[in-house]
């Protein structure tokens, strides 16, 4: 089943069951599913909605360090629902240490030496990854690898 069979699929059963954080985070996302494709005037692929949940979770986690300095215990609690809701149509994180392992790897095979190879380095990396690590991890981790 694809992404967007399976968030319309839970929209319909979170209306059922009257979960109001889960209908209202499921319509926000496939709302901005819409938009992107309505900008781009094409269907979106699954790359392109793993990357939409992605922006997604980001923007709900800067949402909760806000909430924490203001100290509005109830936002923090409501978003913090939504995240899980969210990170159920991302795969499963990367560990820092896979993530470190491939992105040696991709060192090796651009035979990157210098920060200034970074680039290159990354338009290889990113699509391996496939969502399974922020880019913020990704571009630190070949970061330090190519420092060193």
């Amino acid at each position: 089943m694809d992404i967007k069979t399976q968030l319309n699929n839970d929209m319909k059963e979170a209306m059922r069951a009257k979960d109001q954080v889960a209908k209202r985070t499921l319509m926000m996302v496939r709302a901005a599913i819409q938009l992107t494709e309505k900008e781009r005037r094409e269907e979106l692929d699954d790359a392109a909605l793993l990357g939409i949940f992605q922006k997604e979770v980001k923007s709900r986690q800067e949402t909760i360090s806000e909430a924490k300095t203001a100290g509005r215990e109830d936002l923090i609690a409501d978003t913090a629902a939504e995240i899980l809701i969210l990170k159920k149509y991302l795969p499963q994180e990367m560990s820092s240490e896979d993530l470190h392992t491939l992105a040696a790897e991709v060192i090796a095979e651009t035979e990157a030496s210098t920060i200034r190879d970074m680039g290159k380095v990354m338009k290889l990396l990113i699509p391996r990854v496939e969502g399974r690590a922020s880019g913020g991890d990704i571009s630190k981790t070949v970061r330090d690898l190519l420092q060193n």
